[in-house]
């Protein structure tokens, strides 16, 4: 019996940089954008990031509650407060450093609920895409009072949430289509949290709108929508279509105020300190 042997397969070239390498490259263009440093706004299908010398300083979704969401739903800032203070402000930023210089927000409660607000809104910004996006340069988009982050951090996060979800239930559509209470044979037994999210379950109401009529962010209720279908007690109407969403259009920019960080750690234990919170 003759043996033939089989060379082994050439090699091929990576042709990824090795900063893609590392986090995903979950979008090339914001990732060359952050390299360059460049300050301007970054519009994609499903939402808009703000940048500022190549770093995220907001975010924003249709699919996601704003920062006056999550900032007045629970008590920490009156709504009234917050609207008359965008009454006289053109953007988020300038809003928010306005509550601060008044003595109306502290600072502690405003850096978690932006962070918290950009990771959401930066999630589904970042989700796939049928069309480019666009990026518009400009040398003012001021960051006011806000937190920024890392390309790198944000692509980090925004991996890790999707395979969180695929991990918990790998069906997306309930993610974006009308929700409908399930009818098991034994109803499971479910916490306060979740129960809330079921309750709004009528066979209208999607996630996001579930979100913001309870005032948490987005992925939050995705997460509790997921466990809630794989326990049998959930689940999207088929062939229903969910209600349209128009991303909103980048306001006016303001003058540049100093920019303000947060380091990785910081940021590390911002999230923490969040997740402890709604863990209880």
């Amino acid at each position: 019996m003759t043996v033939v042997e089989i060379p082994p397969p050439l090699p091929v070239r990576d042709r990824t940089g090795p900063h893609e390498r590392a986090a995903g490259a979950v979008s090339p263009m914001l990732r060359r954008l952050a390299e360059e440093e460049a300050t301007g706004v970054l519009v994609r299908e499903h939402g808009t990031l703000y940048l500022v010398r190549g770093r995220v300083v907001h975010a924003e979704s249709p699919f996601a509650p704003g920062l006056d969401v999550l900032l007045t739903a629970h008590g920490t800032l009156a709504a009234t407060a917050w609207q008359r203070a965008a009454e006289r402000t053109a953007t988020v930023p300038e809003t928010a450093r306005l509550l601060l210089d008044s003595g109306l927000l502290p600072e502690g409660a405003l850096e978690l609920c932006h962070l918290d607000a950009l990771y959401d809104a930066g999630y589904f910004a970042l989700s796939p895409s049928s069309t480019p996006g666009r990026f518009r340069y400009d040398g003012s988009p001021g960051a006011g009072p806000l937190p920024s982050v890392p390309v790198v951090a944000l692509e980090r996060e925004t991996l890790r949430r999707r395979l969180l979800l695929h991990r918990l239930w790998p069906d997306p559509a309930t993610d974006s289509a009308p929700l409908t209470r399930a009818a098991p044979v034994a109803a499971a037994p479910v916490t306060a949290r979740r129960r809330a999210v079921l309750e709004r379950a009528d066979g209208v109401r999607t996630a996001t709108l579930i979100a913001r009529e309870l005032g948490r962010q987005a992925f939050h209720t995705l997460v509790d929508v997921r466990r809630l279908a794989a326990a049998g007690l959930l689940a999207p109407v088929r062939g229903a279509s969910a209600p349209a969403h128009t991303a909103p259009a980048p306001p006016p920019l303001p003058p540049t105020p100093p920019l303000l960080t947060v380091t990785d750690p910081d940021i590390a234990l911002l999230k923490r300190l969040r997740d402890a919170l709604e863990a209880l």
